[in-house]
């Protein structure tokens, strides 16, 4: 046993499902309350995808240990959270951008990608550097969910957009990605987002709907005078 194996976790409570094949983790203090997911396979030969980090507790590993297969895609630095031990008890592969892999150092099974890269069909990664060096988002065509990291935050139900504060690490690159990924994505995708920031300005919900008209509406020239929070 590792020694971060042999570390006490606190009970926590499960994630809670919020659409057929969708779970949604608690927030996680380790990730400034960020918003974790997790997206059940889409055939019985594929495997589940945690999306960043939940908390590293007992509630959260016993729903992970109980998933036939996996493997965690990391949309950012915020979250990262405790990796190292969910991979030690979980052995699954990571996904991560290039340029923040040297950020899990000792991480094992790290598969990094440059632009974009898919892991099956209908389930592709895109870099969208911006909210750090970075940032990617994951698109699931089936059911067209766009996973988007911290590239986009609740702002109020039914509503989200990038949201600069002074951790950002690039502003006009991150505006940038905005226009490179409504290039990228199919047409009428996505129709929900899932953010990894945290998810209090929903109001109880947690998903964003209508989210290709959202993008398409974001005023990118507007927000070019937008002032970190």
């Amino acid at each position: 046993m590792s020694w971060l194996q042999a570390q006490p976790t606190a009970a926590g409570r499960p994630p809670r499902q919020v659409q057929e094949g969708l779970w949604l983790f608690a927030p996680n203090r380790d990730t400034q309350g960020g918003s974790s997911w997790w997206l059940e396979p889409s055939a019985a030969d594929r495997s589940g995808v945690l999306i960043d980090c939940p908390a590293f507790n007992d509630a959260n590993l016993a729903f992970l240990q109980q998933q036939p297969a996996g493997r965690i895609v990391l949309t950012g630095r915020e979250g990262h959270g405790r990796l190292r031990r969910f991979q030690e008890a979980l052995g699954w592969p990571v996904h991560v951008q290039e340029q923040e892999a040297y950020l899990l150092p000792g991480a094992q099974q790290l598969i990094g990608f440059a632009e974009q890269t898919e892991l099956e069909p209908g389930l592709r990664l895109l870099w969208t550097p911006g909210p750090s060096p970075g940032t990617a988002v994951l698109l699931a065509e089936q059911p067209g969910i766009l996973f988007c990291g911290r590239l986009l935050s609740p702002l109020a139900p039914g509503q989200a957009g990038p949201l600069r504060t002074r951790r950002s690490f690039h502003w006009g690159r991150w505006l940038r990605s905005l226009d490179r990924l409504r290039a990228w994505l199919p047409p009428g995708q996505p129709h929900w987002l899932a953010s990894g920031a945290g998810l209090g300005a929903l109001r109880g919900e947690a998903l964003v709907p209508s989210a290709r008209a959202l993008l398409d509406q974001l005023d990118l020239d507007a927000l070019a005078t937008q002032q970190p929070v």
